[in-house]
């Protein structure tokens, strides 16, 4: 059964119609969801657009079994039903989310372990701009990375989401930062950020860069989105006992490595993927990110970088925009249809 926008079982969402450009992104009506057991659902306010949403309309990143077809990682708005044995939450409390699919939709549901309270003083622009990246970093350069106080880390992308939270993050709990940048304009909004260098890729190496600014010891930690040809320069640029971190392969597999530099440096490589994890998985980073992360949201100190708002029926101008990579920071969408306001 077909359902219209007027119907107050509808929602709009937006639909992958096949795999293709930004322009396959059209909006659609949806059955408004319904939370299972421990989920609550979400009357989406804003959702941010990530680069696992552009792979997925391409056809390359398809949703976990069970998952939402519906694009979308993160989300912010207010709680609107409770599913049965729910107790973190009461309808009406503000909150954004890390869900696994479905995110550009005016109805979201999320298991209420993957759902956090939205930080003091924050629009809800900037609450749906937390969740996916400040999860991300935390899981990989914190957990796997373990980056420490006094140490050096190089963030490849530093002007992306994850680049531009992977420096705040970095800062605020006391390491050096380096970033990658690709342009001018990118570099002095990276230092402005925080970051300690950034460094121009198209006009600097930043293997000599990085051994230059460290003294010739090199970077403890390595924060990479690129794979590629940058694998082997990473192993290049690590300091003796450094961790590369893989979160990301947009040029494609590693090239001409060798791996005798690993093995000399004792080098860990390690990476991971976020929407995969199980639901008690991602609950344990939110919990981490409750107590470590989110005093420092409450009380002003972090904020996350918003570039550029889009509506949700905008969708295919939000995924142009960030295939461009003329963005710094976070893209977003908001949801402001009067019919998703309505009581459920």
């Amino acid at each position: 059964m077909t359902l219209t926008l007027d119907d107050p079982r509808a929602m709009m969402a937006i639909d992958i119609r096949h795999p293709g450009g930004p322009e396959v992104l059209v909006p659609t009506s949806h059955p408004v969801p319904q939370p299972a057991k421990e989920h609550i659902l979400i009357r989406v306010e804003a959702a941010g657009v990530n680069r696992p949403d552009i792979f997925q309309r391409r056809g390359l990143y398809p949703p976990p079994p069970g998952t939402s077809e519906i694009p979308g990682l993160e989300v912010a708005g207010e709680v609107t039903v409770l599913g049965d044995g729910t107790s973190r939450f009461a309808a009406g409390d503000k909150v954004c989310a890390l869900v696994a699919g479905g995110g550009y939709a005016e109805y979201c549901t999320v298991h209420e372990s993957n759902a956090l309270p939205i930080p003091q003083g924050f629009s809800m622009m900037e609450a749906a701009a937390l969740p996916e990246t400040f999860f991300t970093v935390w899981a990989n350069v914190f957990q796997r990375g373990k980056l420490k106080a006094g140490e050096t880390v190089l963030i490849h992308g530093g002007s992306s989401g994850i680049g531009t939270t992977a420096t705040m993050l970095s800062k605020a709990f006391g390491a050096t930062v380096v970033v990658t940048v690709g342009s001018e304009e990118k570099r002095g909004a990276c230092l402005a950020l925080g970051a300690d260098l950034a460094i121009n890729y198209h006009t600097q190496d930043f293997v000599e860069e990085s051994k230059k600014f460290t003294g010739g010891k090199g970077v403890d930690v390595i924060v990479d989105i690129i794979a590629g040809d940058y694998v082997a320069r990473n192993y290049k640029a690590a300091a003796m006992n450094g961790r590369v971190v893989q979160i990301g392969v947009q040029n494609g597999p590693a090239k001409e490595l060798n791996l005798m530099t690993m093995l000399a440096k004792r080098l860990t490589h390690t990476g991971s993927t976020l929407r995969s994890r199980s639901i008690p998985e991602k609950a344990q980073i939110a919990r981490e990110l409750e107590r470590e992360v989110w005093p420092l949201l409450n009380e002003g100190k972090l904020r996350p970088l918003v570039f550029r708002v889009f509506r949700l029926e905008e969708a295919a101008k939000a995924h142009a925009l960030m295939e461009s990579s003329m963005h710094i920071g976070k893209i977003v969408l908001t949801i402001d249809a009067p019919h998703a306001k309505r009581n459920l």
